[in-house]
């Protein structure tokens, strides 16, 4: 089922974000991360099935057309992740939109210095402590747009964590381009 043009358009802000902004300034989701979505991402980020992060990316290239942004960040992976995984679905997703753009990835700008546990195995109260220090920016970004690239926000913990990352590094503006999304009374 798609994501509501209400829920990702920025026309309406969650309670949360209401109560506590976060770091980052808009979320653009393709879809609403439910049947069959999380099967198909699931075995994109555990299975390799590769081909699948084309067709998922071309729909988020669709998505993102209009978007006024100067740079594309995927979502880094920890070291460790990365050489268990072999790739980063992040990246993969971000490319359809970067050669629409004509935008190069920056897979090298931001780090993820901390391996930090799987955001899935943790209750949402512990999401945002599990993630806090976990990146660091290696230039300055200062005025850019920057859209970070992801597969699915949850809780969104991960995401306002790197936008608050690149906001330091001098970002002007910072949102998230997501395939998946679930929907807060989801969580």
């Amino acid at each position: 089922m798609p994501v509501p043009e209400s829920a990702v358009r920025g026309s309406s802000t969650c309670g949360a974000c209401l109560r506590s902004a976060p770091e980052f300034d808009a979320t653009l989701a393709v879809w609403r991360y439910d049947f069959p979505l999380d099967r198909i991402v699931q075995s994109l980020k555990y299975q390799g099935n590769l081909p699948v992060a084309r067709l998922l990316g071309e729909g988020l290239a669709r998505r993102v057309a209009e978007r006024r942004i100067d740079m594309i960040v995927p979502m880094p992976l920890a070291r460790e992740r990365l050489a268990r995984r072999g790739f980063n679905q992040a990246v993969e997703l971000a490319r359809p939109a970067a050669r629409a753009r004509r935008l190069g990835l920056e897979t090298a700008l931001v780090e993820r210095v901390r391996d930090t546990a799987s955001q899935t195995d943790l209750p949402i109260a512990e999401r945002t402590r599990n993630v806090r220090g976990a990146f660091t920016c290696r230039a300055d970004v200062g005025g850019r747009r920057i859209a970070v690239v992801d597969d699915v926000m949850t809780t969104g913990a991960t995401l306002a964590e790197l936008a608050g990352c690149l906001k330091r590094a001098g970002a002007a503006w910072v949102e998230n381009w997501v395939v998946g999304r679930t929907l807060y009374h989801d969580v």
